[in-house]
């Protein structure tokens, strides 16, 4: 079953192959009058790279492999806007206004630049603040959400730029709220940076850490002094934290939140990795919902595709009492890239209100 399941895998790859990656460079080539050894020469590594890293590579972590795979991961993330830039200056080329090797010149030089802008932006999240408030507090509550950090395809380098970022925040505590790790073997060292966390740590299943081997992975958080929330409440002070294990079920919100003692006299936090169940959480009386998983698209034009799966993407949202806020995640998941998203470390910051009054705002700093 196992080798049916990788054959399987080895034709939907190849197929998906044919336009994303064959198209472009085998039009480029054309374009600039390459010989057909040539061709060839420059078609085969960038056309089953995708395949090699994907299959036989998904689990290199250091080392010179690491890099192979990092650069298919970069040619992943660049082909969809080669492809769509080509497809644009087909016509221009047709009717002669631009000669072909121009053309050819022209969209190289755009996605080596985009490439470039992209890759930079991928490795400064910004520090969003968002301003609640609620009458359920005695004293203003300041606490951070990183998510969708994706620890194996980031390294633990950006791991520590990230802390750097929380504990600046002057919190009283971190939440993250899953794609932590996005591989296995991810060992302690490489996870090193959260012993710098002052602040106490709580943590929620996303679907990457499912896909990998969640019990080590979770063994590791805990003895790095993470506390793991998995369908459990956890109270801090006037503030009552629910983690929910990220599911494919649509249902799991609702499910999960009727198991639990959930107290409406607290201000109810819910760490819940995919932005679903508002509706549900509003009904249990849950003041704020805090989720991931989109990566506001992460790179153009996948953020069309996003939309069309998820109603929310990022941001604010509220229904009834509840808030939901959509983070457009703190790292990125394979290509080391953002174009049209940013990532962010987000600083919420919630005042007290008197009764009968309920408010949010959100700022960029």
């Amino acid at each position: 079953m196992a080798m049916r399941t990788r054959l399987k895998f080895l034709l939907v790859a190849l197929l998906l192959h044919l336009p994303l990656f064959a198209y472009p460079i085998l039009r480029l080539c054309d374009w600039l009058g390459l010989s057909g050894v040539a061709t060839a020469l420059i078609f085969t590594p960038l056309f089953f790279s995708q395949i090699v890293a994907r299959v036989y590579l998904r689990h290199a972590n250091s080392g010179p492999v690491f890099w192979l795979r990092r650069g298919a991961d970069l040619w992943l993330g660049i082909s969809p806007l080669l492809l769509c830039m080509l497809l644009l200056a087909e016509a221009p080329v047709a009717l002669g206004w631009v000669a072909p090797r121009t053309a050819a010149h022209v969209l190289v030089a755009l996605a080596i630049g985009l490439l470039a802008y992209s890759v930079a932006n991928a490795f400064s999240p910004s520090l969003v603040r968002v301003r609640l408030r609620s009458s359920k507090l005695s004293k203003p509550l300041r606490f951070v959400q990183i998510t969708d950090v994706h620890i194996g395809s980031r390294s633990g380098a950006f791991l520590q730029r990230v802390m750097r970022r929380v504990n600046s925040a002057d919190a009283r505590f971190l939440c993250i709220t899953g794609d932590f790790i996005d591989a296995p073997g991810i060992t302690e060292e490489h996870l090193a940076a959260l012993r710098s966390c002052s602040i106490p740590i709580f943590f929620c299943v996303g679907n990457h850490e499912r896909y990998e081997d969640l019990d080590a992975i979770l063994a590791r958080l805990r003895r790095l002094g993470v506390r793991v929330l998995r369908s459990e409440t956890v109270e801090q002070g006037e503030v009552q934290l629910i983690g929910i294990d990220d599911s494919d079920n649509p249902s799991q919100v609702r499910r999960e939140l009727a198991r639990l003692d959930i107290d409406t006299h607290r201000f109810v936090l819910l760490l819940y990795h995919r932005p679903r169940g508002l509706s549900a959480a509003a009904a249990a009386g849950v003041d704020l919902m805090i989720s991931g998983h989109t990566h506001n698209g992460q790179i153009v034009p996948f953020n069309l595709v996003v939309k069309r799966v998820f109603e929310r993407v990022v941001g604010l949202f509220t229904q009834g009492g509840t808030t939901l806020y959509v983070s457009p995640g703190t790292g990125t998941w394979g290509p080391v890239m953002r174009l049209g998203s940013r990532g962010e470390v987000t600083v919420f910051e919630v005042e007290p209100q008197p009764a009968g009054g309920r408010g949010a705002a959100q700022e960029h700093a």
